[in-house]
């Protein structure tokens, strides 16, 4: 089923300003056309796949509305795929013509080559006051295992071991509900290291926080991050009635999570938490929950974790690259991108197969909603990292999310104070895929947003300067994604 990776990115322009653009990419099978600016989706037959980049190359030289006829495209058809078309086949034209019929309506219906209307709504969007809707509380800055790929340093931060006083939890559940201006729905996230080594302060915290919402006109969501090795009966019956969601952290296969998932001796973890976390993924009905792995140079072969999970009986996944230096012997590096891209496309296409089959899973970074999909602000600017969105220190520091923590340069303000570093904010709010040269003309940019700010920081010392690998296995998820939708539906639109 699977076949090579191809694509082919159309961009129009006028005046030196990018304002039409279609991506096309062939994915298991499938001819896909996507139209980037009003998100409309094509399957299209192979005909209008090779027409479709001799059209836009023509279209530059037509005047508006101008049409495109079959004379026209098919002498540099058959010139440019000169094995599969051939000028005296007594139909060619014909075909031709209906194909260029189908391309017509679809941009009368502006559902392709359509122009970009969003940058200017993001002048708007800067002027707004800023709420805050989400933190992530670092209610423990300690760990019980030793991660080789942690960010956080097994749980410091670049600093002191550290559990959040209650004291210091509270006042940061005062201070969102303070900047939440009208927004009713609020979510906190306990974080670490590992929150289950405070757990007692997480439940004081949700008490305190369900307190606060009748007499606010607010309503809390709060999430769990767990490695599971403190998980018990009775944290899992809090979590389940609390917990909107928890995330589960596991790698795959016993010998890939042990390898990089030890307790501080060396020893491994997965036959510890594999048995808690089955339970605990049952309890919640296979819902509402996330198994969320990490996969490294030293399993390139991941789809191998995914299915493992999968065939375990977890039907909530997410297996995501590991982001590091790359001096770490475990890092993802550019020579890598060729198996892991066959690895997604392998992985979509098996995942197909098992939903077909009625034994389908959920795979976090091939859910994609091709209908509505998130708010115009939230395309453009993604997690709200710096603004909407922050994370709090167990003494109570603000920063603009977690994986910035303990970089003093980008401290942001306290629990206690609020916000001080008003041009940082500003800073972040300016973050957007318009801000960032390589973004603008990325059929992707609408689904991830322009990437994570603390990876191009990390590499590249600015947040508007996206890290490469990082979008590479991005564009290749969006696109399996929408094969999957594809797959599933099975319908030719052209």
């Amino acid at each position: 089923m699977n076949s090579s990776y191809v694509q082919k990115e159309n961009v129009v322009a006028l005046k030196g300003k990018v304002v039409k653009m279609i991506h096309q990419f062939k994915n298991n099978g499938y001819f896909i056309v996507m139209d980037v600016n009003s998100g409309s989706i094509h399957i299209v037959d192979e005909l209008v796949y090779d027409i479709l980049p001799l059209y836009e190359k023509m279209a530059k030289e037509k005047h508006e509305g101008e049409k495109i006829l079959a004379e026209e495209i098919m002498p540099a058809l058959c010139e440019e795929e000169p094995q599969r078309y051939e000028a005296d086949s007594p139909d060619l034209k014909e075909k031709i013509n209906e194909a260029l019929e189908d391309i017509h309506e679809l941009i009368e219906e502006e559902q392709l080559f359509t122009e970009d209307i969003y940058e200017n709504y993001l002048v708007d969007v800067s002027k707004r006051q800023t709420v805050v809707k989400a933190l992530c509380l670092h209610i423990a800055h300690d760990c019980n295992l030793s991660c080789q790929y942690c960010f956080a340093g097994e749980g410091e931060y670049h600093g002191e071991r550290d559990l959040m006083s209650y004291e210091v939890g509270k006042q940061a559940l005062d201070f969102l509900v303070a900047n939440s201006g009208n927004r009713r729905n609020l979510e906190v996230d306990f974080f670490g290291g590992e929150p289950l080594l405070n757990f007692p302060v997480v439940k004081k915290l949700v008490e305190y926080g369900r307190s606060l919402e009748e007499a606010h006109q607010k309503k809390f969501r709060f999430t769990l991050t767990t490695n599971g090795v403190a998980l018990n009966d009775e944290i899992m019956e809090f979590a389940n009635r609390e917990m909107a969601n928890v995330v589960l952290s596991i790698d795959g296969r016993k010998q890939v999570h042990d390898r990089m998932r030890p307790f501080p001796n060396g020893s491994g973890s997965y036959d510890l938490i594999l048995p808690k976390f089955r339970r605990f993924a049952e309890s919640r009905k296979q819902t509402n929950y996330y198994v969320r792995g990490t996969f490294t140079h030293h399993n390139l072969d991941f789809s191998k974790d995914v299915l493992h999970l999968a065939d375990l009986g977890f039907q909530q996944i997410s297996v995501e690259p590991v982001v590091a230096p790359p001096t770490e012997d475990y890092a993802i590096q550019k020579e890598d991108l060729p198996m892991l891209m066959k690895e997604y496309d392998d992985l979509a296409a098996e995942l197909v197969r098992r939903k077909k089959k009625g034994e389908g899973f959920q795979f976090f970074h091939f859910m994609i909603d091709l209908e509505g999909g998130p708010c115009v602000a939230k395309r453009l600017s993604g997690c709200g990292s710096g603004t909407e969105y922050l994370a709090v220190t167990p003494w109570g520091d603000l920063y603009p999310c977690h994986q910035f923590v303990g970089q003093e340069d980008f401290l942001i303000g306290n629990v206690f104070d609020g916000i001080k570093n008003t041009d940082l904010q500003d800073e972040f709010k300016r973050c957007n895929v318009y801000s960032k040269e390589e973004c603008k003309h990325c059929f992707a940019k609408f689904y991830c947003s322009g990437g994570c700010a603390a990876n191009s920081y990390n590499f590249h010392g600015n947040i508007t300067d996206p890290y490469e690998i990082g979008c590479e296995l991005q564009k290749k998820r969006v696109e399996c994604a929408i094969m999957i939708k594809a797959a599933m539906a099975d319908v030719y639109t052209c």
